[in-house]
């Protein structure tokens, strides 16, 4: 399917959504993340989400846990802050399972989803909470994989199945954009971004992210960029799709460093992500 508004996303594109700190700002100032992120079958996902946040660079993680992950978060992140309080962005389900809603959903309607809707910031939906695509006001992106696009179209009455959406990005994408009005990031070898009428493609992906964890460490990575871009979001709507494009490219770039042809794991993207930064603002 071809897209008149379609572009190719580039190092100069993700540069201009890092945004550099001035000498009045703050760690209120430069952006605060709310994290809902890990579960006690999937734990590890609040560490690397954390850390990946902090590692791309805001003033403040928020990290809310429902299963006891503080401790773990802390030992890794003790910079990360386990209060709740305000907050510019939300980064929410990654590393709930799905097929357990028990453990996030119950939870998460009977008090992060009032906090998601009284703080009407821009939010990540990933994983977990991709079932609130379209229901939240506020500017939302969500992050699903094929097959969890796949699940999510599902409970619409849209049936594909995953092979037909790694076969089509660009269109599945589209579709999904425009029938719940979120902006989309498409996960795969060929990441797409969607929003509207707008397609942006990134380069191919290193084979080596196919490991897990590292979609924690990208949902991290967004929520950082989309906490310190939230004005520019609130401002404009399509702010939200370069700043989920930067995202993905900054991800990939630092497995590439980490890799430089070897196996990599999800900590070793997280390590390289100021690396990355650095060439970008040079």
């Amino acid at each position: 399917m071809a897209f008149k508004n379609s572009r190719s996303f580039t190092s100069r594109d993700a540069a201009q959504c890092i945004i550099i700190p001035s000498d009045i700002d703050h760690k209120y100032s430069r952006g605060v993340l709310g994290l809902i992120t890990g579960s006690a079958q999937y734990p590890g996902a609040a560490v690397l989400s954390t850390s990946a946040a902090l590692a791309t660079g805001l003033g403040m993680a928020r990290f809310h846990s429902s299963s006891g992950l503080a401790h773990l978060v802390l030992h890794d992140a003790p910079e990360a802050v386990v209060q709740p309080g305000p907050v510019t962005a939300w980064l929410a389900g990654s590393g709930i399972n799905h097929k357990k809603y028990s453990d996030f959903t119950s939870y998460l309607r009977h008090r992060w989803f009032v906090l998601l809707k009284r703080q009407t910031v821009p939010a990540i939906l990933d994983a977990g909470a991709l079932y609130l695509a379209g229901k939240l006001v506020q500017p939302t992106l969500i992050t699903p994989h094929a097959g969890e696009l796949a699940r999510l179209l599902s409970t619409h009455s849209v049936t594909v199945s995953a092979e037909s959406i790694e076969a089509d990005p660009e269109k599945w994408a589209a579709k999904t954009a425009k029938l719940l009005d979120v902006t989309v990031l498409l996960k795969g070898s060929r990441t797409v971004v969607a929003q509207a009428d707008r397609i942006i493609t990134l380069p191919k992906a290193t084979p080596f992210l196919a490991t897990a964890g590292t979609g924690d460490v990208l949902a991290g990575i967004i929520g950082a960029l989309v906490a310190t871009n939230y004005i520019e979001i609130l401002n404009s709507k399509e702010r939200l799709a370069d700043v989920a494009a930067a995202g993905a490219y900054i991800h990939n770039q630092a497995a590439l460093l980490a890799s430089q042809g070897a196996p990599i794991s999800a900590s070793m993207i997280i390590d390289q992500i100021p690396n990355v930064l650095r060439k970008l603002l040079k």
